[in-house]
């Protein structure tokens, strides 16, 4: 499992046990979208091939209020 954690300036993330930064202008990049509509689902993504997506997206923007 991956977990995520978002703040205000990127995502904290643990992927197999490995502990890592995504800053927000790399997930900008990569998605094509301001990071507070970034979706969490498209953050998987980035992080794993084949992630296995359950419930609805969740904006940034609406995980940091």
């Amino acid at each position: 499992m991956t977990a995520l954690s978002f703040d205000e300036d990127g995502v904290d993330v643990v992927y197999q046990g490995t502990d890592f930064r995504l800053e927000k202008a790399l997930i900008e990049d990569a998605i094509q979208k301001e990071y507070p509509d970034v979706t969490d689902h498209e953050v998987l993504q980035i992080i794993e091939e084949d992630p296995s997506l359950s419930g609805e997206p969740r904006r940034v923007g609406d995980i940091l209020q």
